[in-house]
């Protein structure tokens, strides 16, 4: 395929944008060449600025369950706009979300909305310290929680040390209230506990992580999580920024009957505009100003334009709940057809799939935390990836991402999508 006006767009755009993109991956930096850049979306396809067709898996990173430009999610907007884009006030639509919201997910009464999953989760931090009265916080490494200067901390020598800042600008004062351990390794965490004891707010965590790869939790970790909250006086937040809405009507929680503490959404909840979430049982939440000691606002929070584009998807997805089920054997169709293609042409990989959520990794050892994530052949991706793109199909442009599948996508695409693997593996 040819990118020529993408390329023109990306040397304009280095000029006034740094790295000429608005976020960092869509750089291609990880796997080389010059980002795509889209001229409209519809259904499950792309169409770039030079007039190509992409079959899309990445959907926004995860909202388009049903597709871009789904009609009942535009028209939403569009009759919401008429109307005005933002008052910096209630409106009753903002009732209606949530009240939709909170029916659809087990285990909360409140949410409050915010413009992003980034703030949805540092929200959702600062509330447990302010309940709890702790500092300390845990999460796992290659769990990606927003941009916060809580959340970037790369992992320490040890099993107990610290964390350390990988970013500038992190200082060395958050980075040691945050402490690294190893996703699905519940030895690990307890003993980070011991080493803290008494100290520690929340436990945050993906529980499927979908930003090192789609990687499922082993049996028995979310649960044992679950347990060694209970017995310390530990909150459990779910990070479902990814997941929620789309693994299930009321997402990990219901999928897997584990009771969060706290939950944070984003992603499908604005049905593709710029949205986040987060919500808890009633005391909880109730800590939060204007009736509680632990402040958070935002003007835009709650915007219309965001709530009636997510309130259409909820409804979608509330309404029509065989629309899970259908996606779910979607994606089980593709990991079937591109595991026999991909054994047929002798590559090293795995595959990890959860529900909606799937990646291929070219790896010889299974994937189920970011150590094991690391391994994988990042010069067999590169390939991978250019060569997919290629023929049509665009995945994310890192291999520590997970691909997104929208009921927008016919098996005549999946099919397509098969083929495509099989003839770049021989490349490969």
């Amino acid at each position: 395929m040819i990118y020529k006006r993408s390329s023109a767009l990306f040397a304009e755009a280095q000029k006034v944008i740094p790295g000429g993109v608005n976020s960092p991956v869509r750089a291609f930096k990880a796997v080389g060449g010059d980002p795509i850049f889209v001229k409209e979306a519809k259904g499950a396809y792309l169409y770039d600025e030079d007039g190509n067709r992409l079959i899309d898996y990445i959907n926004s990173w995860g909202p388009m369950i049903l597709g871009h430009a789904h009609p009942s999610v535009v028209d939403a907007v569009v009759e919401k706009a008429k109307k005005g884009t933002s008052f910096g006030m209630p409106t009753e639509i903002e009732t209606k979300i949530a009240e939709l919201a909170v029916s659809m997910v087990p285990n909360i009464d409140k949410i409050r909305f915010v413009n992003s999953g980034t703030e949805a989760c540092m929200s959702a931090v600062r509330l447990a310290r302010g309940f709890t009265g702790k500092d300390k916080i845990i999460k796992f490494a290659g769990c990606y929680h927003g941009h916060s200067d809580s959340f970037l901390i790369q992992a320490g020598s040890g099993a107990v040390t610290f964390g350390s800042p990988n970013s500038p600008g992190v200082t060395p004062g958050t980075a040691k209230d945050t402490l690294l351990a190893r996703y699905n390794d519940l030895a690990n965490v307890e003993e980070i506990i011991k080493s803290n004891k008494g100290e520690i707010a929340c436990i945050i965590i993906e529980p499927v992580a979908g930003n090192m790869g789609c990687i499922p939790p082993v049996k028995g970790f979310l649960e044992g999580l679950r347990q060694l909250c209970d017995h310390h006086g530990i909150l459990l937040v779910f990070d479902e920024v990814m997941t929620g809405f789309r693994l299930a009507k009321g997402g990990v929680q219901e999928l897997f009957g584990i009771a969060a503490d706290i939950v944070t959404f984003g992603k499908v909840i604005g049905g593709g505009l710029p949205v986040g979430a987060f919500a808890a049982r009633e005391e909880i939440m109730n800590y939060l100003a204007p009736i509680g000691p632990v402040y958070q606002a935002g003007t835009l929070s709650g915007n219309p334009l965001a709530m009636a584009a997510g309130l259409a998807m909820l409804t979608e997805l509330n309404d029509h709940p065989e629309i899970f089920s259908s996606i779910h054997k979607k994606t089980e169709y593709l990991h079937q057809g591109m595991d026999k293609v991909l054994q047929e042409s002798g590559v090293t990989y795995t595959i990890n799939r959860l529900g909606s959520m799937i990646s291929v990794h070219f790896a010889e050892d299974k994937v189920i935390d970011f150590e094991s994530a690391a391994k994988g052949n990042n010069d067999t991706f590169k390939k991978f990836f250019h060569g997919m793109l290629d023929n049509g199909i665009y995945i994310a442009p890192s291999a520590f991402e997970t691909w997104f599948i929208t009921e927008a996508l016919t098996y005549n695409d999946l099919d397509e999508t098969i083929a495509a693997v099989a003839k770049v593996a021989k490349t490969l």
